[in-house]
């Protein structure tokens, strides 16, 4: 009578491979845990950031359920996490450390939306450092879907409104209306509308988005299928805002301007969305995959796991050790890069010496210097920077020159930093219509400009624009950005200055651009000399 070896030895792991596989996945869990509360501790800056773009903007309230929907999603795969591997992954700290670097420039540079996106895929690698490849990738597509949260996605608004324009011109022509189109003006022969921020469909195209992504995740198992649903989803509402713009003003056109003007406006566009998205939807489940929550990979490692539990243990995690070093480990590398932005971005020690006043000498003739108006378009800064500003003419033609010098760049006091026009009643609305970039040459010196037409009500302006930093020009405000941010980091001059020069025309905007050439011609040396006066104190 013989015994089998692997009868003999069962009862002896089974009690003891089991407890140990759980409790070490315990510990592994709860170093996730505190690794991710610590890390974003770190960064609350950040965090407050991105919920202050939640709480006052509508585009991007979607942000606050975003979290809880990650959870969910990892929560119902719960089953085939459970029969995963959990295992450090020392390889994710160099990608961490790449992360907080880039976090650090951006954050150095003010450039809010890098910062936010480097904060998601920090707590994404975070994961991967702890928990290891293969579980990782098993809740790869809710960690990704976290990127949602980040409050991205006004620099579209430009090309989606040129793109709702276009589109609704095209189907009021088709239909037989008569149109006439100037920038994003339309009139009919019923009344006048405007293609404004609005109008753009970037909210419908985010709310889309959003939806779509869990949309996919929740009904196909498929990668293909689910990035192929999340492509319609992005291109659908853009197709459909246009459609919907194109029959808002129908409707004005049919009801001689009574209906579809106020409220009922966006009660309309919102009540054709969602009918949009019910189809789409709905069209989408017709190519569902069923999905218990589990698949055929995590069932069958699942199996193999009951059949030998000892095996699993070993696989499933090395020690309660490991997992807390590794921690210990992700929450030190992570706490380096908000240390180097405190030191970096401390304010500069008060300069005892009073600042020079920016100031230009006066124009050569035929030119005359006056001041501007409120009505006239203004550049927008943030903080306290020394301007000039002046109207200059030369009997017909009529050109803006304004300066902005900052001494140095601050969270609430830069020279790139967005600021929103406010709408004031009796003054113009002004609207940024397009903006290209341009190669100018004044008196044998080249320039890259930033070339924009703004407009109000029957007012357009040419706009040239550029930075100035060290004595380098440049029309990019990413590059000036960089430059900033160097200085910032090495304990350099960051003082900066934008350059702007505008002028009005009617129908042919080389009228203006030859003004501006003139002007700029005439004034070049003294705005060199004035910007150089008080960048050499």
């Amino acid at each position: 009578m013989s015994a089998d070896p692997a009868t003999l030895r069962s009862p002896v792991r089974r009690p003891l491979a089991r407890p140990a596989a759980v409790a070490t996945r315990a510990v592994a869990y709860a170093c996730v845990a505190f690794t991710l509360c610590a890390v974003l501790l770190m960064h609350l800056a950040t965090i407050d950031a991105i919920v202050g773009v939640w709480l006052v903007s509508e585009t991007f309230a979607h942000g606050f359920v975003i979290p809880a929907i990650v959870g969910w999603m990892i929560w119902r795969r719960r089953r085939h996490l459970s029969g995963l591997p959990v295992k450090p992954a020392p390889a994710a700290l160099l990608a961490l450390a790449a992360l907080g670097a880039l976090w650090l420039v951006s954050a150095v540079a003010n450039v809010h939306v890098l910062q936010q996106y480097c904060l998601a895929l920090m707590l994404g690698v975070s994961v991967l450092a702890l928990l290891g490849t293969r579980y990782t990738r098993a809740i790869a597509f809710p960690l990704g879907y976290l990127l949602l949260a980040v409050p991205f996605g006004e620099i579209f608004i430009p090309p989606l409104i040129e793109f709702t324009a276009r589109c609704t011109v095209f189907l009021l022509e088709l239909s037989g209306i008569p149109v006439f189109r100037e920038n994003n003006y339309l009139s009919l022969p019923s009344g006048n509308w405007s293609v404004v921020e609005a109008c753009s469909g970037l909210r419908y195209l985010i709310a889309s988005l959003s939806l779509g992504a869990m949309y996919a995740y929740t009904t196909y198992r498929s990668l293909r299928r689910r990035l192929l649903f999340i492509a319609v989803s992005a291109v659908v509402p853009v197709l459909a805002n246009a459609l919907r713009a194109f029959l808002i003003v129908l409707i004005g056109h049919w009801s001689g301007m009574t209906l579809a003007i106020g409220i009922d406006h966006l009660i309309y566009g919102w009540v054709f969305f969602g009918a949009v998205s019910a189809i789409l939807f709905w069209v989408g489940a017709r190519w569902r995959e069923v999905d218990d929550g589990d698949d055929s990979a995590a069932a069958t490692l699942a199996a193999r796991q009951r059949a030998m539990p000892g095996v699993a243990a070993s696989l499933a995690a090395p020690t309660t050790g490991g997992f807390v070093r590794m921690a210990v480990a992700v929450v030190a590398l992570a706490a380096i890069w908000p240390m180097l932005a405190h030191v970096a971005l401390r304010p500069a020690a008060p300069d005892q010496r009073p600042a020079p006043a920016l100031t230009l000498s006066p124009p050569p003739a035929p030119w005359r210097a006056g001041p501007m108006s409120a009505t006239d378009w203004h550049v927008l800064h943030m903080g306290r920077p020394q301007r000039w500003s002046a109207n200059y003419s030369d009997g017909g033609r009529t050109v803006s020159l304004q300066l902005t010098w900052y001494r140095h760049q601050g969270r609430h006091s830069e020279l790139l930093a967005a600021v929103r026009r406010q709408v004031v009643d009796g003054m113009p609305r002004w609207n940024e219509i397009s903006t290209t970039r341009r190669d100018i040459t004044v008196a044998g010196r080249k320039l890259t400009v930033l070339q924009s037409v703004e407009q109000a009500a029957g007012v357009k302006l040419l706009v040239w624009r550029w930075y100035r930093h060290d004595g380098a020009d440049t029309a990019s405000p990413q590059w000036m950005k960089l430059m900033l941010a160097k200085s910032k980091l090495l304990g350099g001059d960051d003082s900066g200055a934008e350059i702007a020069l505008a002028s009005a025309y009617d129908e042919d905007a080389g009228v203006a651009e030859r003004a501006m050439h003139d002007l700029l011609l005439a004034m070049l040396p003294a705005i060199d000399q004035g910007l150089h006066h008080v960048a050499a104190r």
